[in-house]
């Protein structure tokens, strides 16, 4: 349900910095009610913690970037801004989950009552409305209890077999080089699950990872889908993974990750996917020629550093706003695959549920077209269920000529590892 409250004044303030404060995340408050879920991007401490709603936006179908991106512009042009501060990130800010596909491509952009940020050094607090918000340290987020685990829309053993059918597909010389298959896990606890104890144990265990929440969505994901900050751009690529089996060193998994054909020839389609489509938006534009290791508790990934700098007409004129460069560059080879029109028609075809908006772009995005959105992988689904709470996993993996089915599903249950860690409370 879509809504705005009235004179929507936007107050950002400094929070002194001899002031005695908490880390963001004990910064939200504890609570039950739709005004204290919270919403969150975080790595290594930085970013942005909010909670209440001020104002909701919705979108839909295939012109969800464009409808939402149109709104909060216009939504903005009414407020009336008081930002002391300058930085990406403060006054009016919407916290942004978008649909993986175009139908039904249920979307929204959450713009909280308030919003405290961290930022090279300086803190501050936005406020929507009039009166003082004080930033307190909260108790720690209560355990969800018990937690049992059942086959979602879409469980392994299914899972396999619609790898299996894509290999055969491609080996059969269809044209396809990849397609990102996923499925689902459901787990259900005993007591509510609040996202905000999910994301203390997530930032905990995988800091270098941007944990995100909104709108009950809640991950850490390893992947920055696209960074504005004025003109330039930026994206972290991800496509090739391996994860530790049969008792290898980590040495040996990073030898055979670079030395594998099958990930370098997945990682390659990745990057050559998003640099062509943000290239028509850039004057400058540096992609690697060889990708790093991006090592993380449970997975390495090969990684891909891209930077470049937007063309000046298009920042003037809005149409390199951050909204819609993610319209453009959506969905990369990362989560879709190589041609994008032939791997989407085969992912609706072989994956037996709707992904909602795992896999599609999240984040936050400020008045000025700024922003941070990754791309929403290793996350839950939150929803209430009787006395305690449903979450939806999801996991996906690359599927190239090449690959084997039950390493694929084997991938697949690692990817899920972060979460139904951060569940379990697992230390």
């Amino acid at each position: 349900m879509e809504y705005f409250q009235r004179n929507l004044t936007v107050r950002t303030r400094v929070i002194p910095s001899g002031q005695e404060l908490p880390d963001l995340l004990e910064s939200l408050p504890e609570g039950v009610s739709p005004d204290t879920d919270p919403v969150c991007w975080l790595r290594n401490g930085s970013g942005l913690v909010g909670w209440g709603e001020a104002a909701r936006i919705e979108a839909h179908g295939g012109e969800r970037f464009v409808e939402a991106d149109e709104r909060w512009r216009g939504l903005v042009a009414e407020m009336d801004v008081d930002d002391e501060v300058g930085l990406p990130g403060t006054g009016p800010v919407a916290f942004t989950s978008i649909a993986f596909a175009d139908e039904p491509g249920s979307s929204v952009l959450i713009v909280p009552e308030v919003v405290v940020g961290q930022r090279a050094g300086v803190r501050w607090i936005t406020t929507i409305g009039g009166g003082e918000r004080e930033v307190r340290g909260a108790p720690p987020a209560a355990a969800p209890g018990t937690v049992r685990y059942s086959d979602g829309d879409f469980p392994a053993t299914r899972y396999g077999e619609a790898v299996a059918e894509a290999v055969r597909r491609m080996r059969n010389s269809e044209s396809l080089d990849k397609v990102v298959l996923a499925h689902d896990l459901l787990a259900t606890t005993s007591e509510p699950l609040r996202g905000r104890y999910l994301l203390d144990n997530l930032a905990r265990r995988y800091p270098d990872c941007w944990t995100f929440a909104v709108d009950g969505l809640v991950g850490a994901t390893p992947e920055l889908l696209l960074r504005r900050a004025g003109d330039e751009v930026n994206s972290r690529v991800l496509a090739g993974t391996a994860w530790p089996r049969d008792g290898r060193p980590q040495h040996q998994l990073v030898t055979e990750l670079i030395d594998s054909a099958k990930n370098q020839g997945e990682h390659t389609h990745a990057v050559r996917s998003l640099a062509r489509e943000l290239e028509p938006f850039c004057k400058e534009l540096e992609v690697p020629s060889t990708p790093e290791v991006l090592r993380l508790r449970n997975v390495l990934h090969l990684a891909s550093d891209v930077s470049g700098r937007l063309d000046p007409a298009l920042v003037e004129n809005g149409e390199a706003g951050l909204l819609r460069l993610t319209r453009a560059v959506h969905p990369t080879a990362a989560v879709g695959g190589t041609p994008t029109t032939r791997a989407i028609e085969l992912i609706d075809e072989l994956e037996e549920m709707d992904r909602g908006r795992y896999s599609g772009p999240v984040g936050w995005q400020d008045a000025e077209g700024n922003g941070e959105f990754g791309i929403a992988l290793r996350c839950a689904r939150i929803t209430d269920e009787g006395s305690g709470s449903r979450a939806r996993l999801f996991a996906g993996c690359g599927v190239v000529a090449e690959s084997d089915p039950d390493t694929e599903v084997a991938e697949a249950e690692a990817k899920m590892l972060p979460v139904r860690e951060a569940l379990e409370g697992v230390r």
